[in-house]
């Protein structure tokens, strides 16, 4: 682990997973849908969502999807990762109180790039409601180390 208490890019290998666990409020649903614009009655409006095929109020699909935001910031690899891309499939509705699980799973990785591809899966009470992939970037020891050098060479060096 790096000083961020994440994984640099030479540490990580296939196979590492980590989950991140949530609880769906309803207060996430209602700032969700004002931070996003996303005001869909679906998500809102309990009279209209009852009469939908979810019988009642679902979270939005993205919502449930940032959880596996969380679990990469905060688990693998960690504090200073950053998204490449996310390919995502959603299985299932989300409800408010339920409690999300989100895995990570290093499936690859580049280190010439700094890049590795995590598989993410959602789950709710065991149920799989959301799959997909991620391309993520994160930190390397191996450029942080060159940089540091480069820094006290220039430092070093008379003008």
């Amino acid at each position: 682990m790096n000083e961020l208490n994440g994984y640099d890019i030479e540490d990580l290998r296939p196979g590492m997973h980590a989950t991140f666990s949530k609880t769906i409020t309803e207060a996430d649903i209602v700032l969700f849908a004002g931070v996003s614009g996303d005001n869909n009655a679906v998500h809102v409006n309990e009279e209209f969502a009852a009469g939908t095929a979810f019988g009642g109020r679902i979270a939005h699909g993205f919502l449930t999807a940032s959880v596996i935001s969380a679990a990469v910031a905060n688990r693998l690899p960690g504090p200073g990762t950053i998204y490449m891309g996310q390919q995502l499939k959603f299985r299932a509705p989300v409800r408010p109180g339920d409690t999300v699980h989100a895995t990570v799973t290093v499936q690859s990785v580049d280190p010439a790039k700094a890049r590795a591809v995590l598989s993410t899966v959602c789950r709710v009470a065991g149920k799989v409601v959301i799959e997909g992939e991620a391309l993520v970037m994160t930190t390397s020891a191996a450029r942080r180390e060159a940089a540091v050098a480069a820094a006290v060479q220039a430092v070093g060096s008379p003008a």
